[in-house]
């Protein structure tokens, strides 16, 4: 745990605590959102094809995850750690013009 507390730069047991619940609680609901939002452009999971819905799945979470990861991290006090997270995935993703 102290390893990790120095790599994120943060100082106590609890906020490891609450980092932790915000990856989750994110996680959780972008995957909940995408749902229906694949059913409403059409994308059934009966119907359309194994690959086809699955990507379409995964490129409709990414962006949910963005946006919740950074909000979820507000409501839990934590938004200087979740904008900074945020930004160095962005820049490791090749996205990092998007902050400049």
């Amino acid at each position: 745990m102290k390893k990790l507390k120095e790599r994120w730069g943060i100082d106590s047991n609890f906020q490891v605590a609450i980092i932790f619940i915000v990856f989750a609680v994110t996680g959780s609901t972008a995957a909940k959102i995408a749902a229906p939002i694949t059913e409403f452009i059409g994308l059934d999971r009966e119907t359309t094809a194994s690959w086809l819905y699955w990507t379409a799945r995964i490129f409709l979470i990414f962006p949910i995850y963005q946006v919740l990861l950074v909000l979820f991290g507000w409501l839990f006090g934590q938004f200087r750690f979740f904008w900074d997270f945020e930004k160095k995935m962005l820049n490791r993703l090749g996205l990092g013009f998007l902050f400049k």
